[in-house]
């Protein structure tokens, strides 16, 4: 399994579990996997599948392969460093004698194909031609809680109650629901041999976009939508408006709007002569919408779209050696005593970020995000997965998770636009009877810009970052002194 940190890889895994697989995943690194609540059920091994050597020795001993890897929302090149991966993985797959390939990816309608669409094409070609019998499931809009097309979907339609949209909401659009696709990739394990061909895979409905704003609004309990399309509005602009109004940023947005030009619907359902359909048959749009809802409602988002690795954004872990020479470190230590209890303390760690924001001058942080958003960052919208639990690899608003052990030490890598790579560390320890907030932003600046940016915003640092230290702490005591008021009025 390669893609196990991501959108559909951190979903298929426990699907591949339940049905009896043992399951091997590869990733960049195993750390990103640890949180995972299936990681202990699993073989993890380190390669990148652009190594040759490294993807061969992961291939070892495996009957099938999942290549969900895409370098999508990618600047200039993202296609050949697609191109790349796909043809070294599919050569060290052929030299393992593996038994079968499986690939996710998008429709191939006979027409002009957007950048995205066309790299995610090349890349099933190159499977089906890899020696090894493969198979290239293809989807268009996949509905289900956490993925970037469905939060572009909800965001949109919650947010405009009228809109001005480009023509691309008129394109005709067969979307498919997030436990159809896993139900075909997991049955795609057992394909006969013989099989190496592409399949599409799609729900029940053909859709325009814009029935699927509307639809989605109905089921949410939004009134209609008002939606006027104008032809003005190039895929550019449409990724700018949208990244100004959803969680996706403009570099993901721009290429999941410009497929949207093509349509992307089934031109056959060969694949029923192969697999059983779903159990329960398959998932019509407004159900999935209701199904992606209610675990949105329930904060029991399994994956999200933003748990995969932001092209662009900062990999560098924390330099760690006190006599680290790898240039200026510039660091803001602080520390709060509080009367909670460290446990009670770790909770407002762990909570941070999202809808509980920062504890500190939030003007300054909303700014902040929306200065990122302008220059194409991540911005702070991206929020949380779950309001309470954090594993590594995931994101809270612009940053990532780099470090969670828990009780102990939070530590979170800035992937907003920076002269420079920054981290903010979260510690918990007791002294004496009082539990200790202790709290560290680093920063490691690029070049003379990065230096006038750690000056230019010393003098905010108190506010922000102490402020954010003394809140966090009186949370925790908020929440105890709360609690045992509770506990007091309790029968």
């Amino acid at each position: 399994m390669t893609g196990a940190s991501g959108y559909i890889g951190g979903r298929l895994v426990p699907e591949l579990l339940d049905a009896g697989h043992r399951v091997r995943c590869m990733a960049r690194s195993a750390r990103r996997l640890r949180d995972h609540p299936w990681a202990g059920r699993v073989e993890i091994v380190e390669a990148d599948a652009t190594d040759s050597a490294a993807t061969r020795r992961a291939l070892d001993g495996v009957d099938v392969a999942y290549y969900l890897i895409h370098a999508i929302g990618g600047k200039g090149g993202f296609a050949e460093a697609d191109r790349r991966a796909a043809r070294t993985f599919a050569g060290a797959a052929r030299k393992a004698e593996i038994a079968r390939l499986v690939y996710l990816g998008g429709m191939n309608p006979e027409e002009e194909l957007s950048a995205h669409l066309r790299s995610r094409a090349e890349v099933g070609e190159i499977m089906l031609g890899s020696g090894v019998p493969a198979v290239w499931l293809r989807a268009a809009v996949i509905i289900g809680s956490g993925s970037a097309s469905f939060e572009m979907l909800r965001y949109l339609t919650e947010r405009l109650p009228v809109m001005v949209t480009p023509r691309w909401v008129h394109t005709r659009i067969q979307p498919i629901a997030i436990r159809d696709v896993l139900h075909y990739l997991v049955a795609a394990a057992d394909l006969p041999a013989d099989v190496n061909r592409g399949f599409d895979i799609g729900g029940p409905d053909i859709l325009t976009y814009a029935d699927m704003m509307r639809r989605c609004a109905a089921v949410a309990g939004l009134r209609h939508r008002i939606i006027v399309p104008v032809p003005v509005l190039s895929p550019w602009l449409s990724s700018l408006w949208v990244g100004a109004i959803t969680p996706v940023p403009g570099s993901l947005a721009r290429p999941l709007v410009e497929s949207l030009r093509n349509e992307v619907v089934c031109a056959e359902n060969d694949i029923a002569e192969y697999l059983p359909p779903p159990p329960e048959g398959p998932v019509g749009f407004e159900r999935s919408v209701a199904l992606a809802l209610r675990r949105v409602r329930d904060a029991d988002v399994a994956t999200r779209w933003s748990s995969a690795s932001t092209p662009g954004a900062p990999s560098d872990p924390l330099p760690t050696d006190p006599a680290w020479a790898g240039g200026s470190l510039y660091t803001d230590e602080r520390a709060c005593r509080t009367d909670a209890t460290p446990e009670r303390l770790w909770e407002v760690i762990e909570g941070i970020g999202g809808g509980r924001g920062w504890y500190s001058f939030p003007i300054a942080w909303r700014v902040r995000g929306a200065l990122d958003r302008l220059v194409g960052g991540v911005g702070l919208r991206r929020g949380r997965r779950d309001p309470h639990r954090l594993r590594v690899g995931e994101t809270v608003d612009f940053w990532r998770v780099e470090e969670n052990e828990a009780g102990r030490l939070l530590r979170l890598r800035a992937e907003m636009r920076l002269p420079g790579l920054a981290w903010l560390e979260f510690g918990v320890h007791r002294d004496g009877p009082r539990t200790v907030l202790a709290q560290r932003a680093v920063f490691h600046p690029r070049g003379l810009a990065g230096h006038a940016y750690w000056w230019a915003f010393r003098p905010f640092h108190d506010r922000i970052f102490g402020g954010m230290c003394r809140g966090m702490a009186r949370a925790a005591e908020q929440e105890r002194t709360e609690g045992t008021a509770d506990s007091r009025r309790a029968p």
